[in-house]
């Protein structure tokens, strides 16, 4: 068997090395040159006595001269595709519409003071603005998704623009956001952020003479940065393969003498690189927190805190060294807990230092619905749950008492009520498949909800419809599905359909507003999103079934949507497009090498593939908390099994591909992408079907590129998508 395995591939590889010349057709009469020829250098590889080969090891190098000249030709023979495809000029003035409008995010108040970001039609990338004070907007409409589009709340002074990232750089593609600010308002920390990658500068503002100070952090992962209840200093939390370290800066001295707060090793124990955290100030300002997340979903969350009245004593433990997650608030002078601890779901407990949590008293009990977010703010404890995810937020008093619900118009999903503790007012957002996104302004005294902003993306929600359906997996698992469309579209099996998913990391899938989504139901075509086992929707029970040995269940979910959507005359397998990003892209992998059969075009975004080796690179390292990894021969077995890059056969109709990713991506290692080109498209001279790479030289794994970056890189998916589920030769039609 094991003989066999290593003969098949190097027949694959073979392939591969032929300069096959044959002609590639796309739909709507798109033809192509056989793909560029990429010559394999087989390496082999000894699992615990199984050889691999892998044909395409040097193109894990993204540097050399010969990754580059691949880089080229990749992206020049996508171009040509490009070029032939007559609906990409419509797909960018109908993208340009849709996403070139103006957007904000939920302000941060303090000392009557409001920090937001905001993006006017036009520009390129948010802006962090300020506004001092709140006035009451004239005529506003009670809560209601459908509430008529408010211009927000006037203010005392106009809106000013604190940090505009046009005039930081001449690179479009440059970004920034709020870290935090300082109690009294003084003090803004933000983040610039270069494309799509993870890594991130860190920068201190003097608001009010709107000048940037001296302290600077430099490019790196950080995973939080806030501000000392005196303002003198502040705290920040750097990721390195090595482990999590936090430090104190103090304002107007050195990084070099910065103060090593936490890291390395507590109560005995090392801390190493799989271990996440950063610190967070009580909103009292008497407590320095501590959240340690074991790996990526953590498997286990510690905390421990340090009274910040008593200098440089040492940390105490709220909760240590179970395998459970756990979140804590500390609120009017108590913690409260959310924790999966004994509670698949989720519930709340009034946690006590030094005692288990086995005796903690419970506040929110378990429910049949699992805890997606929570908060406290204004003495209130606000709980949104996932009813067959579907969000709905409960209120309750601090023991725990029913206080209210906060209500919404149709599906769709709401975030988390957010505001500190001690605040009054909170905010929060929804949106749809089919509802640009509203932000809202709760009073927690009154309940009474305000527009802060709401989206005036060119899109007519009442022409659309949105339904949830429930299928039967593989296994007999009931998993449920959205669906959305234009009203009255047909069902007999001619229309096209773009289904997305993810199905990992205990991650819940709710139904969001995205305007490449939006565009897609403007031309007349279905779009469907199945909540896939792995993903959070029921707990953590639901993520188990999806993620180690259990990893096959995902895909078997998805074709079961797939099939579903099929039978009932959605579409069927020529007019069938999927998309996915990161692990969705693992999943779109595992969909052109296990069935592909059920799908006619297939966008793979920034994707895990090699499954063997994905924990080589970038961070990787991260997830083998999620995947396990081949370097444990249990492990190794079963991830051999699904990992697409070894799973790819000669002789095999596979549908049109588009693989995305781009050199900003510092997350997932783009050298998946690469490696499954070169492998796959060989495999297009069967098909007579395009393998395309589609390689970004500014893109990457984090959202941050300009507008216009964003509308070329969607319509690229979307033109691919939209003609390789029409019929040959056939012009798609107008919306």
């Amino acid at each position: 068997m094991r003989r066999a395995l290593e003969l098949e591939l190097v027949v694959f590889i073979a392939v591969g090395t032929a300069a096959l010349a044959q002609t590639i057709h796309g739909r709507d009469g798109i033809t192509l040159p056989s793909p560029p020829v990429v010559d394999a250098i087989p390496v082999s590889d000894d699992y615990f006595g199984t050889k691999v080969v892998d044909g395409y090891r040097w193109l894990e190098d993204a540097k050399s001269i010969e990754t580059r000249n691949f880089i080229d030709a990749e992206n020049a023979y996508t171009e040509r595709y490009m070029k032939q495809a007559r609906i990409r000029p419509q797909a960018l003035d109908d993208l340009d519409a849709l996403e070139n409008v103006s957007a904000a995010s939920a302000p941060i108040e303090r000392s009557g003071i409001y920090f937001f970001r905001k993006r006017l039609a036009g520009e390129q990338q948010f802006s962090i603005y300020v506004r001092h004070g709140w006035v009451e907007p004239a005529g506003n409409k009670p809560a209601g998704t459908n509430a008529a589009s408010s211009v927000g709340p006037s203010s005392v002074g106009k809106d000013e623009r604190l940090v505009d990232p046009a005039k930081l750089t001449r690179d479009p593609n440059t970004s920034v956001g709020i870290e935090d600010i300082s109690r009294d308002g003084a003090l803004l920390a933000y983040w610039e952020r270069e494309g799509g990658a993870d890594e991130a500068t860190i920068h201190v503002l003097d608001v009010k003479a709107a000048k940037t100070l001296e302290d600077e952090l430099p490019a790196a992962r950080y995973s939080g940065v806030e501000f000392a209840p005196d303002g003198k200093s502040f705290y920040y939390a750097r990721n390195e393969k090595q482990g999590t370290l936090l430090y104190q800066h103090r304002l107007g001295t050195r990084n070099s003498g910065d103060t090593l707060i936490f890291g390395r090793e507590f109560r005995g124990e090392l801390l190493g690189g799989n271990d996440l955290f950063s610190g967070s100030v009580t909103d009292d300002g008497r407590y320095l927190v501590i959240q340690i997340n074991r790996g990526v979903p953590a498997t286990r969350v510690d905390i421990v805190f340090r009274d910040l009245t008593k200098p440089n004593s040492p940390f105490d433990v709220l909760v240590w060294g179970l395998d459970s997650r756990f979140r804590a608030i500390y609120a009017k002078g108590a913690w409260y807990v959310s924790t999966d601890y004994q509670a698949p779901k989720g519930k709340i407990l009034k946690a006590y230092p030094g005692i288990l949590p086995d005796v903690w008293p419970t506040v929110v009990p378990e429910g049949p619905n699992v805890i997606d977010a929570w908060s406290i703010v204004g003495g209130k404890i606000y709980v949104n749950r996932l009813k067959d995810v579907k969000t709905e937020t409960t209120v309750y008093s601090l023991d725990g008492k029913p206080a209210g619900t906060v209500e919404f118009d149709g599906i769709g999903s709401a975030s988390g009520v957010d505001g500190r503790t001690t605040d009054r007012y909170a905010y929060l957002s929804f949106s749809s498949f089919i509802v640009p996104p509203v932000i809202y302004r709760l009073d927690t005294v009154t309940g009474k909800r305000d527009v802060f902003f709401q989206s005036k993306a060119p899109f007519d929600s009442s022409q659309y419809e949105l339904e949830q359906v429930f299928f039967k997996s593989k296994d007999g698992t009931q998993v449920p599905m959205f669906i959305a469309g234009r009203k009255g579209l047909k069902m007999d099996g001619t229309e096209r359909l773009l289904m997305t998913g993810y199905g990992g990391f205990n991650l819940s899938m709710t139904p969001n507003w995205n305007p490449a989504f939006a565009w897609w139901l403007q031309q007349g075509g279905w779009f469907a999103l199945p909540n896939l086992r792995g993903g959070g929707e029921y707990g953590e029970t639901w993520h188990e079934a999806g993620m180690f040995s259990a990893k096959q269940n995902v895909f078997d979910d998805w074709f079961a949507a797939a099939e579903y959507l099929i039978a009932n005359k959605y579409t069927s397998p020529q007019h069938f497009a999927i998309t996915g990003r990161s692990n969705g892209g693992l999943l779109m992998g595992a969909s052109i090498t296990q069935r592909p059969e059920l799908f006619s075009a297939v966008w793979c975004g920034y994707p895990l593939l090699d499954m063997l080796r994905y924990q080589k690179f970038k961070v990787g390292y991260y997830w083998t908390t999620e995947y396990g990894s081949a370097e444990n021969e249990k492990q190794f077995r079963y991830l051999l099994k699904y990992s697409p890059y070894q799973n790819v056969k000669p002789d095999t109709k596979y549908p049109a591909v588009m693989f995305f990713t781009g050199d900003s991506d510092t997350r997932v290692d783009p050298l998946h992408a690469r490696k499954m080109t070169a492998l796959l498209q060989p495999a297009s001279t069967t098909s007579g079907r395009p393998i395309l790479l589609h390689y970004s030289l500014a893109g990457g794994h984090s959202a941050g590129v300009s507008v216009d970056q964003q509308v070329q890189d969607d319509a690229d998916q979307l033109t691919f998508l939209w003609t390789e589920t029409g019929q040959s030769g056939h012009r798609p039609a107008n919306p």
